[in-house]
């Protein structure tokens, strides 16, 4: 049983492997309807539960698609309809509960304590589908993308990073470890990333590039990454912070600083950070990056189930 909570927690070789079974996956479905499910059925008479504490898309639609293109299927919970969220029962009584009726559990939360707590009690696979600190699917989902649109290795690649530090960017920077990228963050200073991000990564014989003159981040990029300013929960004063990110807009004249061929990709949803003329335009891919979701999540599940080819 391997969980799925962290990208600094699994090696580098673990997350290439799901990498190489995704790229496979995707072009066997080249003919196939979005419920058809794979040859072999690998997941058949699996079901993965899943569980959101916060809002959700397309984590939400993908791991459906996911789950069931693999032959399995899934059930999803919120935790204010539980006695979990309503009636005070115990994180270890409900992992006792979720290990009984399914066979994975995938986990949307506003706390990495909760995920912690959960990956103590339970005897089935935990897949963190957001956290305060963690992004995971999303991320490893981006690099393959990254890897299909450039078709070369991340590693041979300057990655830049223009925005809010948050979870997304946790694990991007924790990717940037993984496999070896440059990666160049812009943003203000207020916002870099914590000490506890910059000393793992240093800890790691590897490093960052923090800048806050977001020119000098972008220069020479091959792809520009970015997140909504303003997150889910974001407990700051909002019109300062959007002031403070005022100069950090991505548009036309910050492409000029990127490489010509540089991409742009985005998590969703959007908001001000971003000009529809590149959202919109040739240098976007946001909906080839959210599509690819699925097909990096069947290949999690896999690794998680022990049936990763």
């Amino acid at each position: 049983m391997k969980h799925f909570i962290n990208l600094k927690d699994i090696s580098s070789r673990d997350l290439r492997k799901i990498l190489v079974d995704s790229k496979k996956r995707k072009k066997l479905r080249k003919n196939l309807s979005n419920l058809e499910v794979d040859k072999g059925a690998p997941l058949k008479g699996k079901i993965l539960i899943q569980m959101y504490e916060k809002a959700s898309s397309r984590t939400r639609l993908s791991f459906y698609l996911a789950i069931k293109q693999l032959g399995g299927g899934t059930i999803t919970l919120r935790s204010n309809e539980l006695h979990l969220g309503q009636g005070g029962e115990s994180i270890a009584d409900t992992a006792k509960i979720l290990s009984t009726y399914g066979d994975g559990f995938m986990f949307r939360t506003d706390s990495d304590k909760k995920i912690e707590n959960f990956k103590e009690y339970l005897t089935i696979p935990i897949i963190n589908g957001l956290s305060p600190s963690s992004h995971p699917t999303q991320v490893l989902s981006d690099i393959f993308t990254v890897e299909e649109i450039k078709k070369k290795t991340i590693s041979k690649l300057k990655i830049c990073w223009i925005g809010d530090s948050n979870n997304v960017l946790d694990s991007l920077i924790a990717a940037s470890v993984k496999f070896s990228f440059k990666l160049s963050i812009g943003c203000p200073k207020k916002f870099e990333p914590g000490n506890k991000v910059r000393n793992w990564v240093k800890k790691n014989n590897k490093k960052i590039y923090i800048y806050n003159n977001p020119k000098k981040a972008a220069l020479g990029a091959d792809v520009i990454f970015s997140d909504k300013v303003i997150s889910m929960n974001d407990k700051v004063n909002k019109k300062n912070k959007i002031l403070q990110f005022k100069k950090f807009k991505i548009d036309k004249k910050l492409f000029r600083y990127a490489k010509k061929n540089c991409i742009f990709l985005h998590c969703l949803p959007r908001g001000n950070e971003v000009d529809d003329e590149i959202f919109l335009g040739k240098k976007s891919h946001v909906w080839q990056q959210a599509l690819n979701r699925v097909h990096v999540q069947k290949s999690i599940l896999l690794y998680c189930f022990g049936k990763l080819r």
